[in-house]
């Protein structure tokens, strides 16, 4: 998404790019180790920061929200936001690769493992596989049947797809005036039901969308010029960087009460984004490399169970060899993976995502 400090576009925030990247990995480390241990390959998950791959699911959620309300907002107040143009951005960016990864995942799981003799237990039709995913409902279908990682990851894309289909004619709607009173209750209220012990769907769906509208407060905050206090301030900004990592390397913010831990980061995530990307004392990370990989992380995220797979696979006949030891093998799986996810993203984003992407100006 393109803004600059005050939000007009054609210029990227500071940042962001590489927070993606850096997001992305975390999701793949998170994984690494679950599927070795599936497969009965060596695995390492002795620290913290392995098992952090839904808290950095939950600030794309944040990130998400923080750009795309500031975004409406912004035209809004231009009075230039078009519903149909919203949507058919979204859908060139997000669509095409989503459902690229529908396709390989029912093949993977319903041709290519029983042509291959693996058994993976499957509980539903094609056909309902097809449908929950058409209709943007992957997180339904991943919690009800399990489908495999290559599948369940989408649960993510799919509480993406349900907000935008729920927030542009929401704001579209509502006088800009009102939309931070009215973004401000959609999180209270979405908040309250997803913890409220009577109403489980939204839990038990992963419907976590009151961290899509957080982000979404504090982007219109900062439009309207409210957080100098973040954007200024050296010890605050510092402070809620090292809360941020302090989150992501140990667990002392897992609260016993899971109302306290969702109410901790549903805060601090927002003012994380809106402080790396607007405060005048967050350095500019400007590594080409990096911004690139946050670029194509969009697909680092999709392509990362693929490879995954494959390299478990490879390792599973290396070590029927036995000439590998367990340090080896581990540092084998964690390299190959990502090395395979890399040039998988790159080359999807290069000669796949980017012929819909150029559709997006026209």
């Amino acid at each position: 998404m393109y803004f600059c400090a005050n939000y007009m576009p054609l210029k990227r925030l500071p940042n962001l790019d590489v927070l993606r990247f850096v997001l992305s990995f975390f999701v793949l480390i998170f994984h690494l180790p679950q599927l070795s241990k599936n497969q009965n390959l060596p695995y390492f998950d002795g620290l913290d920061l392995f098992s952090k791959g839904t808290h950095a699911v939950y600030m794309f959620f944040v990130l998400s929200g923080f750009l795309i309300i500031g975004q409406i907002y912004n035209l809004k107040n231009r009075n230039n936001f078009n519903i149909a143009k919203f949507y058919k951005n979204r859908a060139l960016r997000i669509l095409p690769l989503y459902y690229l990864i529908v396709v390989f995942g029912l093949i993977f799981y319903n041709l290519i493992l029983p042509f291959l003799n693996i058994d993976f237990p499957k509980t539903y039709s094609i056909n309902e596989g097809i449908l929950y995913n058409l209709f943007f409902l992957p997180n339904v279908f991943s919690k009800l049947y399990a489908p495999g990682g290559i599948l369940e990851i989408l649960w993510s894309i799919g509480i993406e797809e349900q907000f935008y289909l729920i927030v542009a004619p929401l704001l579209f709607v509502v006088n800009n005036k009102y939309v931070l009173y009215f973004i401000l209750t959609l999180t209270v209220v979405c908040f309250g039901i997803y913890h409220q012990e009577s109403i489980s769907i939204f839990r038990r769906y992963n419907g976590v969308f009151f961290l899509l509208f957080s982000g979404g407060i504090i982007s219109i905050l900062g439009v309207k010029n409210k957080l100098e206090l973040f954007k200024n301030n050296k010890g605050i900004s510092y402070l809620i960087i090292a809360l941020t990592a302090l989150n992501f390397s140990t667990s002392i913010f897992e609260f016993e009460n899971p109302i306290w831990s969702s109410l901790f980061i549903t805060i601090l995530y927002p003012l994380f984004v809106y402080t790396i990307s607007h405060n005048n004392f967050v350095p500019n990370i400007k590594f080409k490399w990096l911004n690139h990989l946050g670029k194509i992380s969009y697909g680092l995220y999709m392509y990362h169970a693929i490879a995954l797979n494959f390299v478990v696979f490879c390792a599973l006949k290396i070590q029927s060899y036995n000439i590998l030891n367990d340090i080896c093998m581990i540092i084998l799986i964690n390299v190959l993976t990502l090395i395979i996810t890399i040039i998988i993203a790159q080359f999807s984003y290069r000669y796949y995502e980017s012929y819909f992407l150029k559709f997006k100006n026209k």
